[in-house]
């Protein structure tokens, strides 16, 4: 439960945008350890700062639930970090924390929705406390262990003569060691304070490198890397002393040196950095060579709302209409229209210019979009026992922050597709003689002026015999079967309710799915398309554009009318005779180009246009297309390619179906009129 007053939106807006960016981390840190079944001290030092992070956060503004649940898992981790994990729980801790992670992503979420927040989450709780005391009886029995060692030795000790240990006369000699321990042993701090004391029964140690040990986070890193030295005084010879230390558990090596090291990184290899007088000599070479100005990205990003980069665009967008309507409705004569043309045109250059930097302040990497589907198939994978190799490619790939929001669901649900539909399972896939391990793959690239996302899987692909079979069920077929093309067969597959799971399953089979997909995905103005091979595996393909805000379109007339079509959806202009204007069966015109049969969509019809060109020779011709979908406008004539800013259809236009009539928004012309923008795909969809 939580007690926060939300009227603070900056420190609410902070903590949600801290909090998702941290958990994303979190889980991008697991994901990749898993994979490479390891976990790194580095990444256990950044598990543990996220968690102290999310609770210090949290416990601030009293999300309770959010704040124990991280504290939890920061306890944990502090063990980890002091003692390390043993290979056989790590799968165990993998699973918990990611477990944790989906937690508290959930209670984010809620926080966002400003919904009710659940008691603090007991079960989570003591299932981290019962890992956590797994985890301490471990390092305790291997302590209890060196401990016993320990004894044994000394009992082993006492036995002896001081003759057989190598004693001396009453002379004393100083010995500088340098012992290394086994790889694989971990807590060297430990061993080498274990092997303090064993020194300190045969004399006295003067000085270690590390100083401390015991309690000293850095002192395992730094013997890791550089080995343990010890200043040691003692009246037994060298063989003694190195049998001794060598008789510790876990000392791989021990060698007697002329003196101690000055500093505590004393041997340097080729892979380890350079002292720190080097590193500033190098650091003013790269300053004096106009390098190194700015070593930390971070330095240079600052976090901006969204809603203030949005009125940014709007006001870009009305400085791009005012100057069109500057330029349009000047009349000059002589010298003073030579120097207002110059004028006009630089002044095109910079409103260009500064359109193109708030644009590219919005567009963000696709990659953060693609880490999350990381997550979705690795938890899916092991509930489905279904083995999978998950590839993102083209993660650099910038798309508008708006557009990113809007296509982030439509990638789960295929990708949770590809995974539960199209993947076989392990013994599926032997027996069709194929890789017993599946392959995703996710995919962004620029094409024009739009970004085309591919899902793809290797798995048994689609079905066309049973799709048609679903569709004569469904009563969705409005032609003869014989008639459907490969491509028509499987656009059933995004129509409203249509699905080819027979059992309901926690992911699929409700539905609800693929047409929520192309809603989505058409309402940011892209088009989603399906490839499959019976057997090899299917290939959806979404192509979105960069940004809805600012577009380039082409201006046509219909009639005294003056519409926008973006330029995206347009593949040629031309001009045909009658002889090229044929029927199909049902009487609907078609044009026949190149051999291709196209349909014929006259705009005037669609919106009722009087007082226009309807003769075929007398008007202008555009092929058009969305996603697979094409046809061929026709219409009075083009007039000029521009920039357009979209503006959406006013509100209280909305009961009058204006979006279904194939308007998608407005713009406003240089002259201050107002010219519709033709919704490409609701039109071909429709007709």
């Amino acid at each position: 439960m939580s007690n926060y007053d939300s009227g603070n939106d900056s420190m609410l807006e902070m903590y949600l945008f801290e909090s998702e960016t941290l958990l994303d981390q979190l889980d991008e840190i697991l994901l990749q350890s898993e994979e490479n079944a390891e976990l790194k001290n580095d990444d256990i030092n950044e598990i543990f700062r996220i968690m102290h992070t999310i609770k210090g956060s949290s416990a601030m503004m009293e999300f309770d639930t959010v704040a124990h649940a991280s504290h939890k898992l920061e306890d944990l981790f502090f063990v980890i970090r002091e003692e390390g994990i043993e290979t056989e729980n790590f799968v165990d801790l993998m699973d918990l924390v990611l477990k944790v992670s989906g937690f508290l992503k959930g209670e984010v979420d809620k926080i966002q929705n400003n919904q009710t927040l659940e008691e603090i989450n007991k079960d989570l709780g003591e299932e981290i406390e019962n890992f956590l005391n797994r985890l301490k009886g471990a390092v305790a029995e291997e302590q209890v262990a060196i401990a016993e060692e320990e004894e044994v030795l000394e009992a082993e000790k006492e036995d002896s003569t001081p003759e057989e240990d190598g004693l001396l006369s009453d002379a004393e000699t100083i010995y500088f060691l340098h012992a290394r321990f086994a790889e694989d042993s971990q807590m060297e701090n430990i061993r080498a304070f274990m092997l303090v004391n064993k020194l300190e029964s045969m004399g006295k140690v003067l000085e270690t490198i590390p100083e401390k040990l015991n309690n000293n986070p850095e002192a395992a890193g730094i013997i890791l890397k550089n080995g343990f030295f010890c200043k040691f005084q003692t009246s037994f010879d060298q063989a003694a002393v190195e049998a001794a230390s060598k008789s510790v558990l876990s000392v791989d090596s021990v060698y007697f040196i002329d003196h101690m090291p000055e500093v505590e990184v004393p041997i340097k290899k080729a892979s380890e950095p350079l002292p720190l007088d080097k590193k500033e000599e190098t650091a003013v070479k790269n300053v004096s060579n106009g390098q190194g100005k700015q070593n930390n990205n971070t330095q240079n990003l600052i976090n901006v709302d969204l809603n203030k980069l949005d009125t940014l665009m709007d006001l870009i967008g009305e400085i791009v209409i005012t100057e069109s309507m500057v330029v349009g409705s000047v009349e000059l004569q002589g010298k003073e229209e030579e120097n207002f043309n110059k004028a006009s045109l630089q002044l095109r250059k910079l409103t260009d210019e500064l359109q193109d930097i708030v644009m590219s302040i919005r567009m963000v990497p696709i990659a953060g979009t693609f880490k999350k589907m990381h997550r979705i198939v690795r938890d899916m994978g092991k509930k489905l026992s279904k083995e999978v190799e998950f590839i993102t490619m083209g993660e650099g790939t910038e798309v508008d922050k708006t557009i990113i929001d809007g296509i982030s669901d439509p990638l789960m649900h295929l990708v949770r597709n590809s995974l539960d539909h199209g993947l076989e399972n392990k013994e599926e896939r032997i027996a069709a003689g194929k890789d017993p391990v599946g392959k995703i793959i996710l995919s962004a690239q620029n094409v024009g002026g739009d970004i085309v996302i591919s899902v793809s899987d290797d798995g048994k692909g689609l079905d066309k015999h049973m799709i048609m079979q679903k569709a004569k069920e469904n009563k969705l077929l409005i032609k003869p079967e014989e008639e459907y093309t490969e491509k028509e067969i499987l656009a059933f597959l995004l129509a409203p309710g249509f699905s080819t799971k027979e059992v309901v399953t926690e992911f699929s089979g409700r539905g609800v799915g693929m047409d929520v997909v192309k809603r989505n995905i058409e309402k940011v103005g892209g088009a989603i398309t399906i490839e499959s091979v019976k057997g090899a595996g299917t290939n959806i393909f979404l192509k979105i554009p960069l940004t809805l805000s600012i577009i380039s379109g082409m201006q046509v007339k219909v009639g005294e009318n003056i519409c926008e079509i973006p330029i995206s959806n347009i593949r040629e202009s031309f001009k045909i005779t009658s002889k090229q204007l044929i029927m199909d069966p049902d009487k609907n015109e078609m044009v026949l180009i190149r051999g291709v049969c196209y349909p014929l969509i006259r705009l005037h019809e669609i919106f009722h246009v009087l007082d226009c060109t309807t003769e075929i020779e007398d008007g202008i011709l555009m092929l058009v297309d969305s996603g697979d979908n094409l046809a061929c406008l026709f219409m009075d004539d083009l007039l000029q390619k521009h920039q357009i800013v979209v503006k959406p259809i006013p509100k209280y236009l909305n009961h009058h179906a204006v979006k279904d009539s194939g308007i998608a928004g407005c713009t406003i012309l240089g002259n201050g009129s107002i010219s519709l923008i033709i919704d490409i795909p609701s039109i071909l969809n429709k007709y």
